[in-house]
This record gives C-alpha cells, sequence and structure tokens, in this order.
C-alpha cells in the first residue's frame, strides 16, 4: 500500500507562482506530493513568451496546450501546437517553445519530478497574477543550481524574437 495521501485540487487550486521566465504558474501537484514520480503544473503566458533553447537531462516533458497556441520547436523542427494538443519531449532532446496567440495555457507534466527544484529557484509567490515578467538573471542561476532538472543551451531559435 502506497504511503501517499490522496490529493483532489480544484480549477484554480494549487500554489500560483510568478515564473520569472515569463508566465503565471500554477503548481498542482509538487514531487513530494507524487513520491518524486512527477510535477504537475499549469502555465498561462502572454504573446511572444519564449524558452531558451534547452533539454531536461534527467526528466521528460510533457505539455498539453488547454488554450491558444503554441510553437515548439523539438530537435530543431518547429510544430504549431493548438488547444487539444500535446507534445512530449524525452529527457535529453533539445527544445523551446514560443506563444503564439494572445494567451496561452498549458498544462506541463515532468517525470520524474526533478525539474522542480529548477521552478522553486526562478519563481516568487503571485501577488497580483502578473504573466509576463522576466528576470533571465535569475532563471539562468536557478538553472546552473539545478543542472540535473534542466540545462540553458542557447537563445530561442525563432528568428523574431530575442532572447529570455
Amino acid at each position: 500500500m502506497s504511503s501517499l495521501s490522496p490529493i483532489v485540487r480544484a480549477a484554480g487550486e494549487g500554489d500560483r507562482q510568478l515564473f520569472l521566465g515569463g508566465g503565471l504558474h500554477t503548481w498542482k501537484l509538487m514531487s513530494q506530493d507524487t513520491g518524486g514520480t512527477f510535477f504537475l503544473f499549469e502555465d498561462t503566458m502572454a504573446q511572444g513568451k519564449c524558452t531558451p533553447l534547452h533539454h531536461h537531462p534527467e526528466a521528460d516533458e510533457t505539455l498539453y496546450v488547454i488554450e491558444g497556441e503554441i510553437v515548439v520547436d523539438v530537435d530543431g523542427t518547429k510544430h504549431v501546437v493548438g488547444a487539444g494538443g500535446v507534445t512530449f519531449t524525452p529527457r535529453g532532446v533539445r527544445h523551446a517553445l514560443l506563444v503564439r496567440s494572445e494567451t496561452a495555457r498549458v498544462l506541463t507534466l515532468q517525470t520524474p519530478g526533478i525539474g522542480q527544484a529548477f521552478y522553486q529557484g526562478a519563481s516568487e509567490p503571485s501577488i497580483d497574477g502578473t504573466v509576463d515578467a522576466v528576470d533571465i538573471d535569475r532563471v539562468r542561476a536557478s538553472a546552473q543550481a539545478n543542472p540535473r532538472g534542466i540545462e540553458l543551451l542557447g537563445p530561442p531559435p525563432f528568428d523574431d524574437v530575442s532572447s529570455t
């Protein structure tokens, strides 16, 4: 029998964090909630938000687009993914994303939950629901402090976007 406790969270429930790479996270299930099996969060992002090219050395990442439209670059190939679409990026595969629609909401699942430490180091409690605050220095510092969860590889691989 599992030593984990059941958890039920309604829409909007969870730890709301301002991710300083751009986006408002609602951390739905933390690694400690799942015995380290996974980390699950909802990410609300504004148009133009993008990630640097990166990979997760020890975690697989699944994105489910709830609302809006994103472009994902996976190993140099770009894909447009709209509401109801899903991506799966195995550990070690280079990828990035760009929000094309006015806003996008994405559910992110990382397995195992090792990447959580990176997000904790690059986030702060949300006070006003802001989605577009960026502090790339803090994001880089958290990535360097958590190399098992993420490695930043370079600028976003999108022609019309500056590095964030």
